[in-house]
Formats: structure tokens, sequence, C-alpha cells
């Protein structure tokens, strides 16, 4: 069975879309896509240097235009089931069926904004825990006045707060993490601090008529598949000021049973928990085109043969 993931803000570099570009009518979708929202991402996604794509009104919806540009260029596939981290929610809505994809990118559009304007008003980023054991440390950060915002398994965890917190974090790991890492992320996601910017994508998300998942489209609020497109959107408004369950969902993967993930561009982090998490579990990155013969051979042999579909 197999499972197609969107990663979330941070996972962008600078001129990561250039290749996906030079597919085909990529370019004028794109660009059809930047008038319908107001934002560039053909310039961006081409020349937009490190802090200028870090903007968090810029990457949000950087990143779901490139994971829904990559993801059509497998082609027509139906996976078993669909996750994100973080804004890769929306890519993964988007994917299930319960937003077209201008209203996915509108609604992404606002997000960053709105959390880019919440991000504004006090100093505060994420950072890292590699290592040590989950308990410990969600311990040491809330003794440090931190957030666990993603618990993301295979030994990983995200603090969020302040700039002084994360500061002190780096002074003082918790027992057994090996290593502290800055997040290219401008902000406390997931965390209290984005509050003011909840109200807006509730208000944003009003607007929009939801759609029923047409696949099994796995919630990172608790790892639960959600089938009704009201409560997915509901979910997406609530998530923004609430920790990502990452290791929830992949707990729901292995359940499912997850034979193979595939994680749209710009993939990379979320393949790397699964490897560590999902023993036995093939992965592949969508990181340029180069990789989409890989990965369309990789669905080809997860597929389920017509007979077997039949119950022959």
């Amino acid at each position: 069975m197999l499972v197609l993931v969107a990663p979330g803000q941070g996972a962008q570099t600078p001129g990561f879309l250039t290749p996906w570009l030079e597919l085909p009518g990529a370019t004028d979708r794109v660009a059809a896509w930047s008038d319908a929202i107001g934002l560039d991402l053909v310039h961006y996604g081409t020349q937009g240097d490190a802090d200028a794509i870090r903007d968090t009104s810029v990457a949000q919806p950087l990143l779901v235009a490139a994971g829904l540009l990559s993801a059509a260029a497998l082609g027509d596939i139906a996976p078993g089931a669909v996750a994100g981290h973080s804004v890769g929610e929306i890519t993964a809505a988007a994917f299930a069926g319960v937003l077209d994809e201008i209203s996915a990118l509108n609604l992404v559009r606002k997000r960053g904004l709105a959390m880019a304007d919440a991000a504004a008003i006090t100093e505060t980023g994420m950072s890292a825990l590699l290592g040590g054991d989950p308990e410990v440390s969600v311990a040491h950060l809330e003794k440090l006045g931190l957030t666990p915002a993603n618990i993301n398994g295979a030994g990983q965890i995200v603090a969020a707060g302040t700039l002084e917190q994360l500061a002190a974090l780096a002074e003082d790991k918790p027992e057994g993490v090996r290593k502290v890492v800055p997040l290219k992320v401008a902000g406390a996601f997931h965390t209290r601090h984005m509050a003011p910017a909840v109200e807006t994508l509730a208000k944003a998300a009003a607007e929009l008529a939801p759609a029923d998942p047409k696949l099994t489209y796995v919630s990172n609020k608790d790892g639960r598949a959600v089938a009704s497109g009201t409560e997915v959107l509901e979910r997406l408004v609530g998530q923004v000021a609430n920790p990502v369950r990452w290791d929830l969902c992949m707990e729901t993967f292995k359940e499912l049973g997850a034979t193979a993930l595939i994680e749209v561009c710009p993939g990379g982090t979320l393949t790397g928990l699964a490897k560590r998490a999902l023993p036995g579990v093939r992965t592949l990155a969508l990181k340029t085109p180069e990789d989409l013969d890989a990965a369309r051979a990789l669905i080809a042999e997860t597929a389920t043969p017509a007979a077997d579909a039949a119950g022959a």
C-alpha cells in the first residue's frame, strides 16, 4: 500500500522549483496559480534567495504549489492514504479531493499571511532536537517555557518559542539529545503564539465548500483517518496553533499496511523520518523530475492487481 505525503515549512531551498518548471506546461500552470493568489510563485521558486523564501507568507504557498505540481507529474495515481506535515496538510487535502487546487492555494496564501502577522508580534522560532527520550525532552522543554510543537517520531521533536527560550535550549539540551538544530522558519508555529492566525483562517475556511476525502486522509492532529471534508477543514484551522503529531501519523501508516511512501517536492524530510520509524517500508523523495521514473516504478509495484481487487 502506497502513502503519499507532503512536507512542511523548512523543506524549501533556493531554486528548488526550477527543474520542475521545465516539464511541459508547468510554467504556465504555476503562473496561473500565481495570478490566482497574487504571489509570483515562479519568481520565488526559481530566483528567491533563502531569506525571501523563508518568509512564511511566501514559503507556505510555494510548498503547496510544489507539492501539487510534482504529484501531478506522477500521473493519475490512487495512493492508499495521504497526509501532510504542517502546511503540507493543505497539499494532502487537495490530493484527497477535499479542496480543488485553487481553493487550496488561496487558503494557504491566507494562512501564510496570517501566520506571518502572528509571528511578527514576538520574535519566535523553532529548533529540532535530535535523539533523546521523548518524555525527558518534553519535560525539559516545558521547564524552559518552550512548546513541543512537532512530535515527529524517529527520535525527533521540534521545540518552538521565543528566540531567548531557544537560545537557552541550545545552551541546556535535554539529557540524551545529540544536537539542537535551528529550523528555516520565521515563527513558533503550532503554539499559542499562532493563536491570532486561527480566527483569520477560520473566516477564510468558512468561505469554502469542502468535499469528503476520496482517499484515506490521515490528520496530523492525532494520526486519525478523517472521512468528513468539513472536519478536515476544521482540523486545518485548529492545527495552526496546536502541535503536529507526525509520530501518530506514521503509526497509522503502519496499521494501514503501508509498504511504500513517496514524499512530494521538496521531498527528503518525511522520508528520512520514515526510514527510521517504518523499517521495511520503501521510501522515495521527489526532489527533481529525475526522481519521477523511480517513483512511477514504485507506484506500479504497490498497485493492487485487478484480479486481486475483484476478489479473484
